[in-house]
């Protein structure tokens, strides 16, 4: 009869570096609410250097704070505002998602994009951005990889925002409000488009703001979309079936709440800034749980998709704009 092999006395101890950086730097983004970009590279150079200790932990704790920073998000925004901004432009909006969407599944195929993070790029850059990668991702159950690579890109490109929208605007002699209903359509992050709207000045900034928050609410139907459309599409074996989106629920809760109880508009927005810190730990967990190999696997394709994506959806819709066919 064989016996099982007797279990070690204790388990292997990590490396003491990480055993003390990994929870540190976590806490010290959690306490100090660094912009997500900045923790998602923290958490990178982390993996890359004192490596990581506990990638199964940091993996489940990643998707369980990914659901709930997306349900605390939803008591930054005020549905009745956001409504009478969503139905204004509602037809564009649809239009323009799906184009999107579309697009980015197009160039994803052509450039040879993973499918996931492919489809994580164009959810991403279509309604808003590193919030819409937080949504779908659970929903796809999509690999730490894909979602890190999404999310790496759409920083970076708006990174770029920041810095082009204005330029761009001022050059063409844009109104304030042309201004600011572009940056909502083509810049990917709420945050962005608010940077580069105040920047242009307060008319775009309102404009911007209620037409962004308005988009936001596209990632509801979307993320249904994609669970539905994912658990119904053929395997070649078994697979972990998708995740209903249930936090969305919440999400779409949570802005009731806020926008139709006033007693609850200060609390609202204490959940929003405590969802934007606990976002940007969540990103840190991602990238610490990266590797090089899992990166270089990876390589150049998915930032040519967003990079192309990006400025098609860019450039078309600031003609439409231009032209007067929206706005």
């Amino acid at each position: 009869m064989d016996h099982a092999a007797p279990l070690p006395l204790s388990l292997p101890r990590p490396p003491r570096a990480a055993a003390v950086a990994v929870p540190a730097v976590g806490a010290l983004l959690l306490a100090t609410g660094a912009p997500s970009a900045l923790a998602l590279v923290a958490g990178l150079a982390l993996a890359f250097t004192v490596g990581n200790p506990w990638p199964a932990a940091t993996r489940a704790l990643a998707r369980r704070s990914l659901a709930a920073s997306v349900v605390g998000l939803g008591a930054g925004m005020d549905l009745a505002v956001v409504g009478r901004v969503g139905l204004h432009g509602l037809g564009y909006t649809a239009l323009g998602i799906a184009g999107a969407l579309a697009l980015g599944t197009w160039l994803g195929r052509r450039l040879g994009v993973a499918p996931d993070a492919s489809l994580l790029v164009s959810v991403g850059t279509a309604i808003c951005g590193g919030s819409a990668i937080a949504a779908v991702a659970p929903a796809l159950r999509a690999r730490d990889e894909d979602v890190s690579v999404a999310l790496v890109t759409v920083f970076v490109l708006n990174a770029v925002a920041l810095v082009a929208f204005p330029a761009i605007g001022h050059l063409l002699h844009l109104r304030q409000e042309s201004f600011g209903l572009w940056c909502a359509l083509a810049i990917h992050d709420t945050s962005s488009v608010v940077g580069a709207a105040a920047h242009y000045g307060d008319r775009a900034l309102a404009v911007a703001t209620a037409a962004k928050l308005a988009r936001a609410l596209w990632i509801v139907p979307v993320t249904f979309a994609v669970a539905a459309l994912r658990a119904r599409a053929p395997s070649p074996g078994p697979t972990t079936p998708p995740a209903r989106p249930w936090f969305i629920v919440g999400f779409v809760g949570t802005a009731a709440l806020v926008s139709f109880v006033p007693s609850l508009r200060g609390a609202g927005q204490l959940a929003s800034a405590g969802a934007h810190r606990l976002l940007a730990v969540t990103l840190f967990l991602m990238g610490v749980g990266l590797s090089r190999d899992a990166l270089r696997s990876l390589g150049w394709r998915p930032l040519a998709q967003a990079v192309a994506l990006w400025i098609t959806l860019a450039a078309v819709t600031l003609a439409a704009i231009v032209a007067g066919w929206i706005g």
